[in-house]
């Protein structure tokens, strides 16, 4: 066994039992609220014992037996001591739940609270976040392949995209909410107004990536513009259409909550965040957070895979 394999064995079970440990006393009687500077020397250790154990996971080399294993391990690692040292600090400093909370009282909020949750996500998520995300990606794919194919479009179109994009969410979303009403059209709206833009400009510089060696080969085989840019362009922009398609999974859900700030129906993250925030209900706040922190990385991890499957020629890929 090496040097790094022995450090990883003793290191991340110290960390994982040390985190759970600590978070356990800080409940206690005694600690709850009073922890002492042992407390926090202790939490400094399990801090440290983690940030090794990440280090040396992270540095298996690739082809070594658990490569994936170790791959998966360290943002669990890092994900689950910060939700322990949260829980250990904000109980063991005895911080107000009206300020931070702590995971322990968010987890059991978000478990009780699943009905109202699970309709804040349809609502958020399916009616408004989804569409607008389709909307937007499609419009600004489709603009793109107008723009390349006509310069004049072109020269003319992408400097006004490119104030365009500037715009705050603040002052679209009342906009989008008068003309569309208060329910999820509105909000669609919102979303693909901002997932336009990443689309149109990655997707123009997919299709401008093609090199001046195959459009000629294209040529010389008397294939027009849509049959080169549906068998060459396109495939060759697909890299650029999953960044931007990544990017937008993320500016989706961000652009149908905030709109929800400026009128929705009784229903939805946005509302749902800003009602309880005036409530001073924080523990069903995190709770919305952590719901929309999951619902975003699902998306952009299935969005991720269909990139894997759909681009396993490219070389960032493979080395991936």
């Amino acid at each position: 066994m090496t040097h790094r394999a022995a450090r990883i064995v003793l290191l991340t079970p110290a960390a994982l039992l040390g985190g759970v440990a600590l978070a356990s006393a800080a409940h206690r009687p005694g600690l709850a609220g009073e922890a002492g500077p042992g407390f926090w020397l202790a939490a400094l250790l399990v801090w440290l014992a983690a940030t090794l154990a990440a280090r040396d996971l992270a540095a298996v080399a690739p082809g070594t037996a658990g490569r994936g294993l170790a791959r998966l391990a360290v943002p669990l690692l890092f994900g689950f001591l910060v939700l322990v040292l949260w829980e250990a600090v904000i109980v063991g400093a005895g911080v107000p739940a009206v300020l931070m909370p702590p995971p322990s009282s968010v987890a059991l909020r978000f478990a009780t609270a699943l009905p109202v949750l699970g309709a804040d996500f349809v609502q958020t998520c399916l009616k408004s976040a989804l569409p607008g995300y389709v909307l937007g990606s499609l419009s600004g794919l489709g603009v793109a392949i107008l723009a390349d194919r006509f310069s004049a479009l072109k020269r003319g179109l992408l400097p006004v995209a490119d104030v365009a994009s500037a715009l705050p969410i603040v002052g679209i979303a009342p906009i989008m909410v008068m003309w569309f009403g208060f329910d999820w059209p509105s909000k669609a709206a919102v979303v693909a107004v901002m997932t336009f833009f990443p689309m149109l400009v990655q997707a123009g510089a997919g299709l401008a990536a093609t090199g001046r060696i195959e459009r000629d080969l294209m040529r010389t085989y008397a294939a027009g513009y849509g049959r080169t840019l549906l068998s060459l362009r396109l495939p060759m922009a697909l890299p650029f259409l999953f960044t931007a398609l990544k990017v937008n999974a993320t500016l989706a859900l961000i652009g149908a909550i905030v709109a929800e700030f400026f009128g929705t129906p009784i229903v939805g993250m946005g509302f749902r965040i800003s009602i309880e925030a005036a409530r001073l209900s924080l523990d069903m706040v995190w709770a919305e957070i952590a719901l929309a922190a999951l619902a975003g990385s699902a998306f952009y991890g299935l969005i991720a895979l269909i990139e894997r499957a759909a681009t396993g020629w490219h070389p960032s890929v493979r080395a991936g």
